[in-house]
């Protein structure tokens, strides 16, 4: 559903994606980690459209989004902040996002209703506490039963609660063949979610590999067995280069 071909993009002099590949299908929950500066937001906005590669190509469901934007419909993406017009009640926000969506006719409001939103629709968006404001972010992204999710931090901000919430549903999409992008910091989180963790380094991918076969049954965390692939991957270019 998502592939990308040695994607390339550089902001002066500094190269912040360097010949990246990945190639993710349906029914895929990827993780996708790694330290501040490694890349990982470029990577996502570069398959969102926006941020424009220095070269390489990317696919979305087998075609090429080169010059193209109508693939976006098929994606539903929530930023790690939400950035919506403050000046709009919930209710009015939702009702122009389905007038811009006017080829769809079903919508989802599964999270809707289990965040409660229904409480709040009457209030203007800037009024809305953080993790408020993150419950309409997921709600929406999920709205249009999209086949692609791309999901930034999706649980910062957010309760206990609200949480498990957007995890079992996170967990259902993929189960039902939608490919999930999952962009976080918590090692726990992508063990708990994913199948899949593609981790980056300095605009390199260090390893992009299931997270069972990373874990290879040693009994380990899934945190462990990360320090313990860098430590090793680090050790060997130093022994390269020494």
């Amino acid at each position: 559903m998502i592939k990308t071909e040695k994607i390339v993009k550089k902001y002066g002099k500094i190269e912040v994606l360097k010949s990246i590949d990945i190639d993710l299908g349906e029914g895929q929950v990827a993780g996708l980690m790694g330290p501040n500066g490694s890349g990982k937001s470029t990577l996502l906005k570069s398959v969102l459209g926006l941020v424009i590669p220095d070269s390489g190509n990317i696919f979305v469901n087998g075609v090429s989004i080169k010059n193209k934007f109508d693939y976006r419909k098929f994606i539903g993406y929530m930023p790690q902040i939400a950035n919506y017009p403050e000046n709009l009640k919930v209710r009015e926000l939702f009702k122009i996002v389905k007038d811009i969506r006017s080829d769809k006719s079903k919508y989802d409001y599964e999270l809707f209703e289990n965040f409660g939103l229904g409480e709040i629709e009457n209030k203007y968006f800037g009024q809305l506490s953080g993790g408020y404001k993150q419950r309409v972010t997921a709600s929406i992204a999920f709205l249009f039963e999209p086949e692609i999710l791309i999901l930034d931090e999706p649980t910062s901000s957010l309760d206990p609660v609200s949480t498990e919430i957007l995890k079992d549903k996170i967990i259902k999409s993929g189960s039902e063949g939608r490919l999930v992008v999952i962009c976080s910091h918590l090692v726990s989180e992508i063990n708990e979610m994913a199948d899949r963790l593609i981790y980056l380094i300095d605009g390199k991918i260090l390893f992009n590999d299931r997270i069972k076969n990373l874990i290879n049954g040693s009994g380990e965390t899934l945190g462990k067995s990360i320090k313990k692939i860098i430590q090793n991957k680090i050790g060997s270019d130093e022994h390269k280069n020494s």
